[in-house]
């Protein structure tokens, strides 16, 4: 256990009214950051993307189930995965709960791979989830929005020293390194008006943190994240941390 301060009750209180002050300045800082991303110029969505789903192939359009919007996470398990990403298994942890509200705000969720559907759902079976995941038909959708790589555009950070996280998530995925970090994480929104598709948001990295509550929970935590110096990363699947 690290050494800490330790303070009277006053004092604490006094520290902690200051950082109220400065939590309160964020909130109305990420409300602002909120009617930003609303305001961005929606993008016409021009090609014709196909998908695999449990009711066969379906359009970009068809996704939305009849609602307005559509929240796509796009979930690294590419065809040469034995199972999925645990970091992107993590954050499905946190949408797949989330879905049914979102529904009651005129919002689709789905996940996205370009793994083989049968793949997807015997994977989604396992984690238990219930979200509606779809199979790439090519490679343009993920692609297109930065979220696949080959391996010579990969080549000065796959001949760099590798994170250990990224050695490991490899190994539990069943392929290499590089196989591994040609696909990518990240959020794409959409929205659908007079019968044309509009993307209107993506994003990626740390960008995706609202989907990992952990993170959000750890940080108001005596010892917050605490994960520097590890060369063993502590992210599991939630139905392997009991073996890890």
């Amino acid at each position: 256990m690290p050494e800490h301060r330790v303070g009277a009750q006053e004092e604490w209180q006094a520290e902690q009214d200051e950082l109220l002050a400065k939590e309160k300045e964020l909130t109305r800082l990420n409300d602002e950051l909120a009617e930003r991303r609303r305001q961005l110029p929606w993008v016409l969505v021009e090609k014709e993307y196909s998908f695999e789903t449990e009711d066969g192939t379906k359009s970009l359009a068809d996704l939305f189930d009849g609602r307005s919007q559509l929240l796509v996470y796009h979930f690294m398990f590419g065809p040469a995965y034995e199972a999925g990403c645990p970091v992107c298994s993590s954050i499905a942890d946190t949408l797949d709960p989330n879905a049914v509200h979102l529904r009651a705000r005129d919002v689709t969720l789905i996940c996205s791979s370009r793994a083989a559907l049968d793949k997807l759902i015997g994977y989604r079976d396992r984690m238990g989830w219930s979200f509606n995941w779809v199979s790439t038909v090519g490679s343009d959708f993920h692609r297109d929005l930065g979220f696949l790589h080959t391996e010579e555009e990969l080549k000065p950070f796959l001949e760099g020293e590798l994170p250990p996280a990224v050695e490991q998530n490899a190994k539990v995925c069943g392929v290499d390194a590089a196989t591994y970090v040609t696909e990518g994480p990240g959020l794409s929104a959409y929205i659908e008006s007079d019968g044309v598709v509009y993307r209107t948001y993506v994003t990626r990295a740390r960008g995706l943190e609202p989907a990992m509550a952990y993170y959000g929970l750890l940080d108001r935590t005596p010892m917050g994240r605490n994960e520097e110096g590890e060369t063993d990363f502590w992210l599991r699947r939630h139905d392997e941390y009991e073996t890890a």
